[in-house]
């Protein structure tokens, strides 16, 4: 999961980013609201963690602009201010949470996990295809029961196919999800991955389908396919 991080407190920023990061998510951070409203730059992202006292432009003018543009990502507002006006006010501009500091980590990412499952329509943190099982909450994918070990790239590539089982997922949305990873990750990248997790998954009866010009899908079986993961013409 790729979360934008807009929080001005450096110490903070740090703390949250490698809470975060230990989930196996990719956080890019913000100091200065100007600059979460660049055109465009909130879409890369499926969550976000947005502070309300910033500098430049503060929290809630970045959320207005955000909800304006369209940007449909679940975002939570953090605050020193425990007011209940200040929280409806959050709330009604768009916020889809609100923590006041100071937290605990652990309660902010129980909460951006919800947050997701709600965006996904997801009630259970993990996700099933065949006998392949992978819990999200643990970072952890099985097969009927034995451990299926992954670099990071390839568990975050494994998640976002996994999520979209039976639907093509295009190589731009993964060069997206995980250029944070990498700076120069491309869509020659992708075919590196993907031809990896091929080879690793052929064994577990799941195919990962080139679904040629639109990117790839992770199905079942492996009947009606050739040996490369192309559908047989």
């Amino acid at each position: 999961m790729r979360v934008l991080l807009v929080e001005d407190d450096a110490a903070l920023s740090l703390g949250v980013t490698r809470a975060l990061e230990r989930e196996g998510w990719q956080v890019d951070s913000l100091a200065d609201g100007r600059q979460a409203l660049t055109p465009g730059l909130v879409n890369q992202f499926e969550l976000a963690v947005l502070d309300l006292g910033l500098p430049g432009a503060d929290g809630m003018t970045v959320l207005r602009a955000w909800r304006s543009a369209g940007a449909k990502l679940p975002v939570l507002l953090l605050t020193a201010r425990d007011e209940l006006s200040d929280r409806v006010a959050g709330l009604n501009a768009g916020a889809d949470d609100y923590l006041v500091k100071p937290f605990d980590l652990p309660e902010l990412i129980a909460r951006l996990r919800a947050l997701k499952r709600r965006a996904e329509g997801r009630v259970s943190e993990v996700l099933r295809l065949g006998d392949l099982s992978m819990d999200l909450s643990h970072r952890e994918l099985s097969h009927k029961g034995d451990p299926v070990y992954l670099s990071p790239r390839e568990f975050a590539l494994t998640e976002m196919l996994m999520q979209r089982v039976g639907r093509v997922v295009s190589k731009d949305a993964i060069v997206a999800r995980l250029s944070s990873w990498e700076a120069d990750f491309s869509e020659n990248s992708v075919e590196v991955y993907v031809h990896r997790l091929r080879k690793r998954f052929a064994e577990l009866g799941v195919v990962i389908r080139t679904v040629r010009g639109f990117g790839y899908v992770m199905e079942c079986g492996a009947s009606a396919f050739s040996g490369d993961g192309e559908r047989a013409i």
